[in-house]
């Protein structure tokens, strides 16, 4: 239908964005986390595995990439049980206030970043909102010091963040569920119960599977959320990497964590496309 030179230029530009902002900056890193930084703190492009090598000998590193799993698990699980049951309501019981519902759902992506990881700095420091009110209902006789600068504080600040995330394809995913499937379970005698878990859940499993794909992978590739709320106990993998990058100079190592990031995510992402795929109805 379209000649060879209009399919040329729709699909060349962006191959050409792809190829010189993605898969160039990768094929660098690549190198990058070979090479040796010399004891003058200048990068000797002599290939080696000794990057590698220091990741699974020393403990900070891997301690610290299995803290950040945990981190982004916990996450993903609290994101999956305040999404799952919010995009479940609007689905079938909202009615006529579907719409805006589901607008008040997606504020929150409106609003900036660090606005709302410095609102849940406010709201959870020694003298913040919490506190503030704990101590004046008598609950508390001083600030509780574990909610700021603690694993607890950027677990609480990413489910917040990322909910919305996790929201969008369930709800998407039970928007697609024929309703006349619903009430043929009815029709038959099966209990909303047993119609939810043997029609609608199996049905949006796809959905539940990106949704928890999203808050996975979001949550650990963040670093300002630990930086501004996490403290020494908070630190993930990403603060790392960032500081590789930058005090210490160190890229190609930054670059062997990034890459190992990067070939766990895309494991991620694949394994959650093919349970996708098993699990998707037409």
């Amino acid at each position: 239908m379209f000649s060879r030179a209009y399919r040329a230029v729709v699909t060349v530009p962006p191959l050409l964005w792809v190829t010189v902002f993605l898969l160039i900056p990768y094929a660098l890193m690549f190198c990058y986390s070979f090479w040796m930084v010399s004891t003058s703190q200048t990068i000797v492009h002599s290939w080696s595995l000794a990057n590698y090598r220091q990741l699974l000998t020393v403990d900070v590193y891997w301690q610290t990439l299995l803290r950040s799993m945990w981190i982004a698990a916990r996450v993903m699980l609290f994101s999956l049980l305040l999404g799952y049951p919010l995009a479940y309501f609007l689905s079938f019981y909202a009615g006529a206030k579907k719409d805006l519902f589901y607008q008040l759902v997606i504020i929150p992506l409106w609003v900036s970043y660090l606005v709302r990881a410095y609102a849940w700095k406010t709201i959870l420091g020694s003298d913040g909102v919490l506190n503030t009110l704990l101590q004046y209902v008598h609950l508390t006789k001083h600030p509780l010091e574990f909610l700021l600068y603690s694993p607890f504080a950027v677990v609480l600040t990413l489910t917040h963040i990322y909910t919305p995330f996790t929201f969008l394809p369930i709800y998407a995913s039970l928007e697609h569920i024929p309703r006349n499937l619903v009430e043929a379970s009815s029709d038959l005698g099966a209990s909303p119960a047993q119609t939810f878990w043997r029609v609608i859940f199996p049905l949006s499993i796809p959905g539940v599977l990106a949704g928890a794909t999203f808050a996975f992978v979001l949550s650990l590739g963040d670093f300002l959320a630990p930086l501004l709320l996490g403290g020494p106990s908070g630190i993930m993998i990403s603060n790392i990497v960032v500081s590789l990058f930058g005090a210490a100079y160190n890229w190609p190592l930054g670059a062997a964590i990034s890459l190992c990031m990067l070939v766990l995510v895309v494991s991620l992402l694949f394994v959650s496309e093919r349970l996708e795929k098993k699990w998707s109805f037409s």
